[in-house]
């Protein structure tokens, strides 16, 4: 399907509950939900439709880890997003509903809050759209979303608890809403790095000499990787491959100087979400670390900031250090993310 024509399907499905949004209003539980963030990290940008309540966020929750979105009621968001990976996969492309596999590596969910454009193309607009693509897609819960919301609608405690969340029934909507505000409340940012740079936890050696490796001009991981969230959110051709089978940034815009390019992720939790890269090609983050060494493929896209690095041995060792020490213990064990 064309990604554009996909693209205004998303929005017209995701406008269908509108509609459904006039009569005689339930009562609302608009209790607002108290975001907790880290030191220096922005509030994120919440749409007005969907602010942060109390029972947006544990509906969205509850969908989260019910397999009823699947077509056969056997996979849920949680099968391929799994807490202890930081709601990533270990596995390469994750199987959906038949065992049949997806198109790309599914990744961490830490701090999609603050996305603008959704998925590893940005194909998808805003994030309180996003979870209609592996609701409906054939490889991964293949259900159809007004299926979903018919399901849902039969069972009356869903049904009362989207009445509590939104004043109205499941819908296209409200599902894709409730979703989203699930998600925005999984901000990570509480790793030794980040105690170490506030003076209240330490790092070691190693892992010194690896962020001022990694924040160098030599190096400049950090061109990409930066800010709070270590990603400038743009999309980039990091030269993994000469011929890409997955066209990337190109899938969404048809622009040839798109081609193999892919969001930068979030280097939060990096530790925990292997294997790596868009395809899960790359097992380990010392292969990680090896590709950038040898300065990548020689694709005509690749990123002019991809060379070659003759890191030593050491040095490759004291930026695994520092990687390791970006893990949030406590985001992973927050019990405000993971299923009652």
């Amino acid at each position: 399907m064309h990604p554009r024509i996909f693209t205004l399907i998303l929005l017209l499905l995701a406008l269908a509950g509108v509609g459904c949004r006039e009569g005689d209003p339930s009562p609302i539980d608009d209790t607002p939900y108290a975001l907790q963030l880290p030191p220096g990290f922005p509030y994120p940008d919440i749409p007005e439709d969907n602010a942060l309540t109390v029972a947006r966020v544990a509906l969205g929750k509850r969908l989260f880890y019910d397999p009823i979105l699947s077509a056969d009621s056997t996979i849920s968001c949680a099968s391929c997003h799994l807490p202890a990976l930081a709601f990533a996969d270990d596995a390469p492309i994750s199987p959906g509903v038949g065992r049949r596999l997806g198109l790309r590596n599914a990744p961490t969910l830490a701090n999609v809050a603050y996305l603008t454009l959704v998925n590893k193309d940005g194909g998808v607009p805003k994030l309180d759209l996003q979870a209609l693509v592996p609701i409906e897609d054939h490889n991964e819960m293949d259900l159809s979303i007004l299926s979903a919301a018919l399901r849902l609608n039969a069972h009356p405690d869903y049904l009362e608890a989207f009445q509590r969340a939104y004043g109205e029934e499941a819908s296209p909507f409200t599902i894709t809403r409730a979703l989203a505000a699930f998600l925005r409340i999984l901000i990570s940012g509480d790793s030794p790095y980040d105690r170490y740079e506030q003076g209240k936890g330490s790092l070691s050696e190693s892992a010194k000499r690896g962020s001022a490796l990694f924040f160098s001009e030599r190096a400049q991981c950090s061109s990409c990787h930066s800010g709070f969230n270590f990603t400038d959110n743009g999309f980039h051709n990091n030269g993994l491959y000469d011929t890409y089978a997955d066209p990337g940034r190109m899938r969404a815009t048809f622009l040839p100087e798109d081609e193999g390019k892919f969001r930068v992720p979030t280097l939060r939790n990096i530790a925990l979400t292997a294997p790596y890269m868009h395809d899960g090609s790359l097992p380990g983050l010392e292969a990680v670390i090896a590709h950038y060494n040898s300065g990548g493929s020689q694709h005509p896209n690749k990123d002019e900031r991809i060379r070659p690095l003759g890191l030593s041995e050491m040095e490759k060792a004291d930026l695994l250090a520092f990687l390791q020490a970006l893990t949030d213990s406590t985001f992973i064990a927050n019990p405000e993310f993971l299923p009652e």
